[in-house]
């Protein structure tokens, strides 16, 4: 398949699939693209239902002219730690950001959360996070308190009395748990509808139905999110020295 970035012929040929209601599996083999890519481009880009090419070739020429402006002259170092590429992990940022999107969540807390699960910390400052992603410490702020309703980041503060933002491995246990505990509420609440419409009328046999299944879900996760909660304190194993 070929690489490099989408041209605005590409483009084009993405907003005329979501227009004719393609699939994004669909418009990559048309393009002879992955999905990914196709998925990526289109849901950081104001989503299948207002996706422009015009506007979407003139924000990445922005993005790549802001990458461009951050790097800094002479000798080319990689901004990151361990000899990672910058622009490799920059795409995966972005590939990781738009899963939580279709996930349901904001483009900008997707962004935010995905920073901070690529950070090899796990935290960040509001500074931090602000410079990182290019955005306002507004925008930021806003972000962190929907995730912190979520459960899904912490606050903290490190010697220096700087409020970080947190992801570890327990809140991720604790992010399945409030999962499974909203499937125990949708299923008393369908059973409070099995009461009021009567036992023995099809709307109820429905709602009942419906309980039974998703508490069989919630049950399930919960059972599985302890079985498996060992696992993300886990080591990876040291592979072989190889001859």
């Amino acid at each position: 398949m070929p690489g490099g970035r989408l041209t605005q012929q590409e483009r084009q040929q993405i907003a005329l699939g979501l227009a004719d209601g393609l699939a994004y599996a669909e418009i990559a083999r048309r393009l002879n693209r992955p999905t990914s890519t196709i998925t990526r481009e289109v849901m950081r880009n104001g989503g299948p239902t207002t996706y422009r090419a015009d506007l979407a070739h003139r924000a990445t020429e922005r993005r790549a002219h802001r990458r461009r402006q951050a790097t800094p002259r002479g000798p080319r170092t990689p901004r990151h730690d361990h000899g990672r590429d910058p622009e490799a992990v920059a795409e995966y940022e972005e590939t990781f950001a738009t899963l939580f999107m279709q996930q349901g969540l904001s483009k900008m807390t997707a962004r935010v959360l995905a920073a901070l699960y690529t950070t090899d910390a796990g935290s960040l400052t509001a500074s931090e996070l602000a410079g990182r992603l290019q955005v306002s410490p507004a925008s930021v702020s806003k972000a962190i308190t929907f995730l912190e309703g979520l459960d899904l980041i912490r606050r903290e503060r490190d010697q220096r009395r700087r409020e970080r933002y947190v992801v570890d491995n327990e809140l991720w246990y604790q992010s399945t748990i409030v999962a499974a505990r909203s499937q125990t509420q949708l299923a008393e609440v369908a059973r409070q509808g099995v009461a009021i419409l009567g036992p023995d009328t099809p709307a109820a046999v429905r709602l009942e139905n419906v309980a039974r299944f998703v508490d069989f879900i919630g049950e399930s996760i919960t059972r599985a999110a302890e079985q498996a909660r060992d696992i993300l304190y886990a080591h990876p194993p040291t592979p072989p020295d190889r001859a």
